[in-house]
């Protein structure tokens, strides 16, 4: 064990976590942030995809506003506009990338394998033979234990049935019938990555059509657009821009109205810059919900309920659940139980306060973690810059 505790203990080193590291390490504070750099970006995402997020809401945050994804690619000779080109993932992978070799330098990229409270500290197991102790832990760990699987599937063997998560590149795919599961943006990147693999490939909603975000356009948005739909980092609309703007106002809504909202808010939809890589390329059925799944011979029949009463069937050679993440305090391994009891929580995820921390003293939560204290914004790395900056002003003063 380290003689001396850090300060500040980060778990996670996505978008949330490099960006409170480099806030943090200017402080004088001792903080150390551990995992795999942009990990569920580099192996969780589709390669190829098209961030559904605008350029200037795709920012990892420093203390200075600096090394923004604007200048990245500028400097880097990426084409690059504000709104009407979009992101690249690998883009984005290799700007994040860049900004924590320059902001957050001292990475720990190994795993942290248990979270427990020792004598008033915590302490952090890393690998099977080290620990360290801290002060104060930070939770970070973005989407990557959060995956939503329908219980229809739970009865399917993992050869038969996955999650979007679990799908970086398509090739293992490549001639086989998949069927895709959900109607947003992670099932519509999913298809487009396993069709271009060389998958024979069907997505099946429940809603009776997909919906995807509109384009920048060809001209300029009016005065009159602007007032009706202002731009946020979620996309146009007064209600985003409330949830970017004012989040600690929404903090203070009661937590039953909280929940729906972030439940409720951006329903499925997909980002204009995919649409035309999947429509036309891809089949569809839907209108339909699974309500039965079995494997079968060598594949899985699907039993489909249509709005109407009629059941159909349909068999696949695997089937691919793009239905989601969902927050559960349960399902993060790495906290120990004890310590998981302590933390109250709000729909499974846990009850934050105005400064993130829970009511556990001394632990605290970002991102995804977080959506159901501080709204929809917590769901994408534009709710980086927020949290940071929080945690930074807060954690100065202890």
């Amino acid at each position: 064990m380290c003689a001396a505790a850090l300060d500040v203990a980060i778990i996670g080193a996505g978008p949330y976590g490099l960006s409170a590291g480099a806030h943090l390490r200017t402080l004088g504070l001792e903080t150390r942030v551990f995992g795999p750099p942009m990990e569920v970006w580099r192996r969780h995402m589709p390669r190829g995809m098209l961030l559904k997020s605008d350029g200037f809401a795709s920012n990892l945050s420093d203390p200075q506003s600096e090394f923004t994804l604007k200048n990245y690619c500028a400097q880097n000779k990426i084409p690059y506009d504000d709104t009407r080109i979009p992101v690249p993932v690998e883009v984005f992978i290799k700007y994040a990338l860049a900004f924590q070799k320059e902001m957050v330098p001292e990475l720990d990229e190994r795993r942290v394998e248990n979270v427990e409270r020792v004598n008033g500290h915590f302490r952090l197991q890393i690998g099977e033979r080290d620990s360290v102790t801290a002060r104060r832990v930070v939770v970070a760990v973005g989407i990557s234990h959060y995956a939503s699987m329908p219980t229809v599937l739970s009865g399917l063997p993992p050869g038969r049935a996955s999650h979007s998560a679990d799908h970086h590149v398509g090739t293992a795919f490549k001639g086989k019938k998949v069927v895709v599961l959900g109607g947003g943006a992670s099932a519509t990147n999913t298809a487009i990555l396993m069709h271009e693999a060389g998958a024979d490939v069907l997505l099946i909603a429940r809603s009776n059509s997909l919906e995807f975000h509109t384009g920048p356009g060809d001209q300029p948005r009016s005065l009159w657009q602007k007032l009706r739909n202002p731009s946020s980092g979620l996309g146009p609309g007064w209600k985003s821009r409330f949830y970017t703007d004012l989040p600690d106002v929404f903090h203070r809504f009661p937590a039953s109205h909280r929940v729906r909202i972030v439940d409720r808010h951006l329903g499925p939809a997909s980002g204009w810059p995919m649409r035309d890589r999947f429509l036309g390329k891809i089949s569809m059925l839907l209108g339909r919900e699974v309500v039965a799944a079995q494997e079968a011979g060598a594949g899985v029949r699907l039993t489909l309920a249509t709005r109407d009463g009629r059941t159909e069937e349909h068999e696949t050679e695997h089937v691919i659940a793009a239905t989601g993440y969902q927050p559960d305090l349960a399902r993060l391994p790495f906290l120990d139980a004890s310590l998981r009891d302590s933390i109250a929580t709000v729909n499974h995820a846990p009850e934050l306060s105005v400064n993130f921390e829970s009511t556990l003293p001394g632990v605290y939560f970002t991102g995804l973690s977080a959506a159901n204290s501080f709204g929809p914004m917590m769901r994408f790395a534009y709710g980086a810059d927020f949290t940071a900056r929080r945690l930074a002003r807060h954690l100065r003063r202890r």
